[in-house]
């Protein structure tokens, strides 16, 4: 048995000299603190995503400025790297590195807020509100023109990856609404506790991959909604291809 003095006496490694020296310079390369945004980015772009919304997504209307692939890779890049607010493009900015990876800038938080704006319909909200039968609380909006291109973007990309994986023979698709939380005036309390939305999620289930979703607005997040138009979204995003398609929750 070692005795308690001869441990005392021991060298603790943590006492070593430190392994690496800190060099105050401003370094001249170019670095970023993202380095494993380039491989998702290599995976939507192999995926065709910027070559599918420049053919279903049409906003831009002058020459300057992003366009709309372009957008859209950035709101890829700002959740994979895990903001959750626009803000969060502030910090993307101001990694240089990161643009030389991209080949472009992102856009600003004021620049993204106006681009999602552009998906809003008001007048559809109200037309689903006054169609909203007597005693019913949950409304399904039919979807502007942007958002039924950005649906498109998303069917493609499912398409291609069913392409991809041939030897994945069965597609079940798990349909559940998922609680998102939020802060705004705008939210809704949610069955949890807090406030937040509650989108319709359908997941092909063998590949961790969301098929289709459907934005129910209710009084109150949580009651219960129309699933019709998310099952023919599930059934569009899905027609035409040959696997077992089997579809479960929420009664589909």
């Amino acid at each position: 048995m070692v005795s308690r003095d001869a441990l005392k006496s021991k060298r603790s490694p943590a006492e070593g000299e430190f392994l690496f020296e800190i060099d105050e310079r401003p370094t001249e390369e170019c670095l970023t603190a993202f380095g494993g945004v380039p491989l998702f980015v290599r995976t939507a772009r192999s995926l065709d995503v910027p070559g599918s919304v420049k053919r279903n997504l049409a906003l831009k209307q002058r020459d300057r400025g992003f366009d709309e692939a372009t957008y859209i890779e950035s709101f890829l890049v700002l959740n994979a790297a895990g903001g959750d607010c626009l803000e969060d493009f502030d910090c993307l900015r101001e990694d240089r590195g990161l643009a030389a990876i991209l080949g472009h800038d992102v856009p600003s938080p004021e620049a993204a807020r106006k681009f999602l704006y552009q998906f809003h319909d008001p007048e559809k909200i109200e037309q689903a509100q006054r169609e909203l039968p007597m005693g019913e609380v949950s409304y399904v909006p039919e979807e502007s023109t942007p958002l039924r291109g950005l649906a498109q973007v998303n069917q493609d990309i499912v398409r291609e990856l069913a392409r991809r994986c041939a030897g994945e023979r069965i597609a079940t698709i798990d349909m559940d609404a998922t609680v998102i939380e939020s802060w705004k005036r705008e939210a809704k309390a949610t069955y949890e506790g807090g406030s937040g939305y509650q989108p319709m999620v359908a997941l092909w289930a063998e590949m961790n991959v969301v098929v289709a979703e459907e934005f129910p607005r209710r009084e109150r997040a949580g009651s219960e909604g129309s699933v019709a138009g998310g099952a023919a979204r599930v059934r569009s995003a899905t027609r035409n291809d040959p696997r077992a398609v089997l579809s479960r929750g929420l009664g589909l």
